[in-house]
């Protein structure tokens, strides 16, 4: 992505729409760049009228004149900043809400690729350097090229043969801020991906706290901390020693450049080419051009941060995911619910093996169907294929004879519900976490469903009940009482097909009894497939699916498999017959 592409794009879908705001901050960098140009011009009439001619009658004139052109230096800036912040900020916004969006919308398959950490540090960082590039680089931009064109008029006023030799310094300094400006640039992209790096790290320990304490590796993280801050401390400081080199070079080139004007305009003055009252104006518009030229030679290396910002953000923001509604989809209408697998295969990455090879699987609708396996044998892809979180490579998927590649994905996910192992809950209150399956679900409506999952039992017991935080990802509940909440959600979206992913595992028998009843009540009539490592909680399930290396190898009723498959024989002799 060329510099100047996404430079246009930046302007097209972020800067553009507050093109009027931008100009009411560019008239006041007009005044503000005329304001300080005064103030250089008017040290002419201050040297000669008030002290060479002593002329008394602007002796209050010229100062006040002064004054007010620093008056309207000061307005004007802070007007312009504020005009520009205001910008800034919306355009932040504008970005973020673009990646949030992005985000929202990928694929999982895409998701299961990212890492946490790097998208808040593209979050924060990277669009923080975006923002400079199109509001601070923008101010200043157009408020240091005016403020410099107006000093060099007075410049050029005062003496011209002046004005051109301070002139050739300027591409001097512009050039030298350039080079400094590619390897900021370089080094920035480095410092963002230590950034990422050490926000992806804090939030695992978040996560593994407690596995850092069972396994006492308190001494170890802290070495891991210690050695991802040093390493970005050590890109900290290359992006902090390149910025301040412009520092010393523009300070040389400015003594240069002041000394070679000093010698050549004695030379003038003692020729009468040039007036005292002349240089001492001049030598002031050239000290005040000082900052604008500075901030001109250093541009670069904003525009440079910010370009490298915009080359890792903008391709979140373009991500296009794989799972795409068809062109006028059909709603899927559930009358019963059956689901079928007609030749399908499937696999996570192209270059990895098969994890489905040509299944075919008949679920009956309003029933349960459970599946069957050692780990990695494919019964959670089957899951994740139903609701379309990943696409399938060939075959079909059918409920109640119609396509779900054909149907509109709302509709499709509308009519499925998942209970997983994994429960994933918000920092916020019971209440909310249970609603998430439906906004618009009344309190007596929560109460019902946390009723039928026997969440009400423990929250009946909190303070505050149903309006209790249970904190990120419900650090305050049990492993029981997480999954009650999720099944109280699932009973809420009161959909028609269930997808049970070893939804009562790890979890202790008394729990487990709860779970399952609870269970009982959200998949009474409905079309129901779960996946259990405890054979005991499906043995009672309508239909059996032995799956094995991504393929059928057994299926059909409890009593049936124990006769016709090795794998599910050896299975119940495991886990039934031996405890």
């Amino acid at each position: 992505m060329s510099s100047i592409h996404i430079l246009k794009r930046l302007y097209k879908e972020y800067t553009k729409k507050y093109l009027k705001h931008i100009l009411a901050s560019v008239f006041f960098t007009v005044l503000l760049a005329a304001s300080t140009s005064s103030v250089a011009y008017l040290l002419d009439p201050a040297i000669k009228q008030l002290f060479i001619e002593q002329n008394q009658s602007l002796i209050f004139v010229i100062p006040g004149l002064i004054v007010l052109a620093f008056t309207i230096k000061g307005a004007s800036l802070y007007l312009a900043r504020v005009i520009m912040i205001n910008v800034s900020q919306e355009v932040r916004k504008d970005i973020q809400i673009d990646m949030f969006e992005s985000l929202v919308g990928a694929d999982t398959k895409y998701m299961d690729k990212q890492h946490s950490g790097k998208f808040i540090t593209n979050l924060t960082n990277d669009v923080d350097m975006i923002t400079n590039l199109v509001s601070t680089a923008i101010l200043n931009l157009f408020k240091d090229s005016l403020t410099l064109i107006g000093l060099l008029s007075v410049m050029f006023f005062q003496n011209w043969k002046l004005a051109l030799i301070a002139i050739i310094m300027i591409p001097l300094a512009s050039f030298a801020a350039k080079s400094l400006g590619k390897r900021i640039g370089k080094v920035t992209t480095q410092q963002m991906g230590k950034a990422a790096i050490l926000t992806t790290y804090l939030i695992e320990l978040f996560q593994n706290h407690k596995l850092m304490k069972i396994f006492q590796k308190e001494t170890y993280e802290k070495k891991r901390a210690s050695d991802y801050l040093n390493t970005l401390k050590e890109s900290n400081i290359k992006i902090g020693v390149v910025h301040v080199r412009a520092s010393p070079i523009m300070e040389f080139l400015t003594g240069i450049m002041i000394a070679f004007l000093v010698f050549y305009s004695a030379k003038l003055i003692s020729t009468n080419e040039l007036e005292v009252s002349n240089f001492f104006s001049f030598l002031a518009a050239m000290m005040l051009a000082y900052q604008p030229v500075r901030s001109l030679a250093t541009l670069n290396i904003t525009i440079q941060q910010g370009l490298s910002g915009a080359r890792r953000v903008l391709p979140i923001i373009d991500n296009v995911p794989e799972i795409q509604e068809i062109q006028n989809p059909n709603q899927l209408k559930v009358k019963k619910g059956n689901i079928n697998f007609k030749n399908v295969s499937f696999n996570y990455l192209k270059d990895e093996g098969i994890t489905l090879n040509s299944i075919n699987l008949d679920m009956p609708g309003e029933k349960m169907t459970a599946l069957v396996g050692h780990s990695g044998a494919g019964k959670s892809t089957i899951l994740n294929l139903i609701p379309r979180f990943y696409n399938i490579n060939d075959g079909i998927i059918e409920i109640d004879g119609q396509s779900i590649n054909n149907s509109s994905i709302f509709s499709l996910r509308k009519n499925i519900s998942l209970v997983s192992q994994d429960t994933t809950l918000f920092d916020d209150t019971i209440a909310n976490n249970i609603s998430y399956a439906n906004r618009n679900a009344t309190l007596k409506e929560i109460e019902e469903a946390a009723k039928y999952s026997f969440a009400s039992e423990f929250i009946e017991k909190l303070p505050n009940k149903f309006n209790t935080l249970i904190g990120e990802n419900g650090v305050r509940l049990s492993g029981g009482e997480k999954q009650r909440i999720s099944i109280a959600r699932a009973i809420l979206k009161k959909s028609p097909i269930i997808l049970l992913d070893e939804a009562t595992s790890s979890l202790d028998a008394e729990t487990e009894s709860k779970i399952q009843k609870a269970i009982n009540f959200l998949t009474k009539g409905k079309t129901t497939i779960v996946i259990a490592h405890r054979l005991s909680t499906i043995l009672n399930s309508d239909k059996i699916y032995v799956i094995d290396k991504g393929k059928v190898a057994g299926e059909g009723n409890h009593e049936g498999l124990l006769k016709s498959s090795e794998i599910y024989k050896n299975f119940y002799d495991k886990q039934i017959v031996k405890s």
